[in-house]
């Protein structure tokens, strides 16, 4: 079975949103909920705090911080060839324009691609 590292990363617009949002709450929590209701307002401040934190880092930090969701495709093999021929070949003509094979290893797959028609 063939297994895919699938990671989904909020858009900057939404974590920024999300930041913007949770520093209201903060600001809620430090001049309402605190003097209200004691205990429960520094719990619902700090998680305010928290909140905008890790949206804030998900909207200008350099490395993914999120969840991480595991594909796997029934029936589908490794050796399996991707996509129609043309595909294939567009690819493989990509790979060889940016000199990542050789004439070689080009001609060669190039063969195996049309044999398969």
């Amino acid at each position: 079975m063939a297994r895919k590292r699938v990671t989904y990363r909020p858009s900057k617009t939404g974590s920024v949103f999300g930041g913007v949002a949770s520093c209201i709450f903060v600001g809620i929590g430090l001049f309402v909920v605190i003097p209200t209701f004691g205990a429960f307002g520094i719990l619902w401040t700090l998680i305010a705090a928290g909140g905008a934190v890790m949206s804030f880092y998900q909207a200008f930090g350099k490395k993914y911080m999120g969840p991480e969701i595991h594909i796997e495709e029934e029936g589908a093999s490794v050796d399996a060839p991707k996509g129609d021929p043309q595909q294939r070949l567009e690819q493989l003509q990509s790979l060889y324009d940016r000199r990542l094979i050789t004439k070689e290893e080009y001609e060669q797959k190039r063969q195996e691609i049309l044999k398969e028609l």
